[in-house]
């Protein structure tokens, strides 16, 4: 039976958005070396041994069943990967991440590529503090002193800065913690499939919309101002029913909730469809409705062309959909960007999916999550 091991790291990054990179390489350890059962709190540090600016750094704590060369490895690879360039420079250099294994249990390791623990971190504040957060009585092996008294005598005296921004375990946790996300775009964007897939890869509520059995919306494809106003009413009444109900019923099994539309949508499409006085006065009952529904920590928009939209219109084979005209959809594209530039105070990304597959090649839907999971960590 493979033995399980409790492996340290420490973690620092000096170049560009330093918490993200921090974050994701988190995960990439999560993914790629064991489950990550410990995160430190962020400080900001200044560069050691090297003039450069100040870094962030981190301390975690892994359980994982594989050796020591092969985690170097794995190490190796997650730098690549994240954008670290080497050079055969001697001395400090300053790097998008930098991982260093601390403890691998208990065990003492010499090699010329590798020791265990790190010769150096008895000497370096900025690793003693965040290790302490995490394994304050883990005995170093060799010096027999744990992380609290190895920090208490440790002789760099470098101040730092503890960031209020934590890291978090995974990206279920991550999301966890944003409560509320809604996926919006314009018709045959892939919102309800891309809202079903986090929804299912990361234990979230899903909330969909419900349309299919409106009665208006065939009429309305067919004579647009005649049933513009009935529609929108009825969407309106229905969305807010809904979204109500939904959203103010929380699952305790479920890490957060996701929804595929978002309430405001109900104004966006009205401006489109009625007429000025018409507007008006939905604008007003929309106003009403509106501060009683919960809004979504994060709002993001899946923009695709029209091209494209057309595309996926045809694919799914809605009868009523089938004749929708270009321009209608151009409206609707406009008619989101309006309302995102309307309220910049809303947490809203915006990903342009135009030459994306996220159903059919994991490399997009990676891509998706990363965007999402960048934007979640600099909130």
């Amino acid at each position: 039976m493979t033995k399980l091991n409790i492996v340290y790291f420490s973690l620092g990054s000096n170049l560009g958005d330093k918490l993200y990179h921090l974050q994701q390489a988190v995960f990439l350890l999560n993914k790629n070396i064991g489950n990550v059962i410990a995160v430190s709190h962020v400080y900001e540090s200044p560069a050691w041994g090297f003039e450069g600016a100040d870094f962030l750094n981190a301390c975690i704590g892994i359980t994982s069943e594989k050796a020591p060369n092969d985690i170097l490895s794995s190490i190796l690879d997650i730098e690549t990967k994240m954008g670290r360039i080497r050079n055969e420079e001697e001395g400090y250099q300053p790097r998008i991440i930098d991982i260093d294994i601390l403890y691998y249990g208990q065990e003492q390791l010499q090699l010329d590529h590798l020791v265990i623990p790190h010769p150096n971190l008895h000497l370096r504040n900025f690793v003693l503090k965040p290790l302490a957060d995490i394994a304050p009585q883990f005995y170093h092996p060799k010096l027999l002193k744990d992380t609290r008294n190895l920090l208490q005598e440790c002789k760099d005296k470098s101040v730092l800065k503890k960031i209020l921004k934590p890291l978090y375990k995974s990206r279920e946790e991550l999301f966890a913690q944003l409560h509320f996300m809604a996926i919006e775009g314009n018709i045959g964007a892939g919102k309800t499939t891309l809202a079903t897939k986090i929804a299912t890869d990361f234990n979230a509520k899903l909330v969909l919309e419900r349309f299919a059995d409106n009665p208006f919306l065939p009429k309305f494809y067919e004579n647009q101002s005649r049933y513009a106003l009935p529609l929108e009413m009825s969407f309106l009444a229905d969305r807010y029913q809904q979204f109500t109900d939904d959203t103010s019923q929380l699952d305790l099994f479920k890490s957060f909730m996701i929804s595929d539309y978002d309430s405001f949508k109900s104004l966006i499409f009205a401006k489109i469809t009625l007429q000025e006085e018409e507007f008006n006065l939905y604008r007003k009952i929309f106003g009403f409705m509106y501060k009683e529904v919960i809004k979504p920590k994060i709002y993001i928009f899946l923009y695709q062309d029209t091209s494209r939209l057309i595309k996926n219109i045809k694919k799914r084979g809605r009868t009523y959909e089938q004749n929708i005209a270009p321009d209608y959809l151009n409206k609707i594209n406009k008619g989101y960007f309006d309302f995102l530039k309307s309220y910049p105070e809303r947490n809203s990304l915006i990903i342009d999916i135009s030459s994306l597959d996220f159903v059919e090649d994991p490399k997009d839907y990676e891509f998706i999550l990363e965007q999402i999971q960048k934007y979640a960590v600099g909130l």
